[in-house]
């Protein structure tokens, strides 16, 4: 499968097949986990709860600062 970068405002985004979310049992509230090895880029979802709610509790952080200038940005 091939895949382009999708403008979302100042950004780009990789959109997901709705069938490989249902086949990995992503949603819009899972916390997926960003890796590279300089090369490859890896997303997955967090499985251990406790980097779950780090992610998580590092998002609200962010979105709280910056929310309103991100929602301005994808507009």
């Amino acid at each position: 499968m091939f895949k382009f970068l999708t403008k979302v405002g100042n950004s780009e985004a990789v959109v997901i097949d709705k069938a490989i979310l249902s086949l990995l049992k992503i949603t819009k509230n899972t916390p997926l986990e960003i890796t590279t090895d300089g090369k490859n880029l890896v997303i997955s979802p967090v499985s251990d709860p406790k980097k779950a709610q780090e992610v998580k509790k590092a998002f609200q952080s962010v979105k709280k600062r910056f929310g309103r200038a991100l929602k301005n940005l994808a507009s």
